[in-house]
């Protein structure tokens, strides 16, 4: 099974798509990711990891699911197609953890943020995603774009 901690960078106006709160954020993955397919997302308490998924799908394979959940969830609920980009950035964790909490991001598990940005290559770039990504091996980054 694969573990992953999901956070979400809203990165785009209220306007444009509203600010989902910690508990609507994993909503949108638990309703969406199959459950008979082994899925599982539950709500996690972290101050920055907002849930967990579990699967025996690959990371890459995840990203695209995450990334296509959130854009559908947008269209239904803004009623329109959206003017900006959903990304799944995932990193495999291979150093310790940062903290003893149960819910800390633990090595081989990955974290993937989940960012809604009007411009990618700006956000990318802002990040140092290129650097970051070419700091890992390519079994252990991913980058998932809408």
């Amino acid at each position: 099974m694969t573990r992953l901690l999901l956070s979400h960078n809203h990165n785009v106006s209220d306007a444009t798509a509203p600010a989902l709160s910690p508990e609507e954020f994993c909503k949108v993955f638990a309703s969406t990711l199959p459950a008979a397919d082994g899925w599982t997302v539950e709500a996690i308490a972290h101050p920055h990891w907002l849930c967990a998924v579990t699967t025996e799908q690959s990371p890459q394979d995840v990203g695209t699911a995450l990334v296509n959940a959130l854009v559908t969830y947008r269209q239904t609920t803004l009623q329109t197609p959206l003017n900006y980009v959903v990304l799944a950035l995932g990193g495999l964790k291979t150093s310790p953890p940062t903290s003893n909490s149960p819910t800390a991001l633990q090595p081989g598990e990955w974290g993937v943020d989940i960012v809604e940005t009007p411009d990618s290559e700006a956000f990318l770039t802002e990040i140092n995603w290129d650097t970051l990504a070419a700091a890992r091996p390519a079994d252990g980054v991913f980058n998932v774009m809408s």
